[in-house]
């Protein structure tokens, strides 16, 4: 049978128990028809890149599955009529992932670093350094901003002393 990666997107306003019932109406209907769902994952409650439908999070859900196609049909046709589904797609893949997918493996090595990453010994901003802060000296006493500053600055200063 040909393998998928389904995610879709549940509204911010239902809660983790109702994703995890919306998850197991759609793994009944790929069962029913003859397909399995070999894997599936809860991503959790994520902010949106954008406002769908008034919703700034989503409940986010992977599913791995080795069905037929007319069985990922069925189960893409209950998603767009449910409500609760804000987002949802389906690709079809060669073979399918072993253990946690990139999302939650990327969740794991943040949470060993610490909430705001490593940063080491390159201070609060990283490697982009200071933000300039104090330069030394007032911000007049710059000097010359343009080449021909340099250029009229002696003899305007000639003209006005009146050689």
């Amino acid at each position: 049978m040909p393998l998928y990666e389904s995610v879709f997107i549940a509204r911010q306003d239902i809660s983790a128990t109702q994703v995890e019932v919306l998850c197991d109406t759609f793994a009944g209907i790929l069962t029913a028809e003859g397909g399995t769902v070999a894997k599936r994952e809860y991503w959790g409650l994520r902010n949106l890149s954008f406002k769908i439908r008034k919703n700034r999070k989503g409940h986010y859900v992977l599913f791995n599955l080795d069905a037929p196609a007319p069985a990922v049909l069925e189960m893409e046709r209950n998603m767009r009529i449910n409500e609760d589904v804000i987002r949802f797609q389906t690709v079809r893949v060669k073979e399918l992932e072993e253990g946690p997918s990139a999302v939650l493996s990327n969740r794991g090595e943040r949470s060993e670093r610490g909430e705001r990453g490593d940063r080491g010994d390159r201070g609060d901003r990283g490697d982009r350094g200071d933000r300039g802060g104090d330069r030394g000296g007032d911000r007049f006493d710059r000097g010359p901003r343009r080449r021909d500053d340099e250029e009229r600055g002696p003899r305007m200063a000639e003209e006005a002393i009146g050689e």
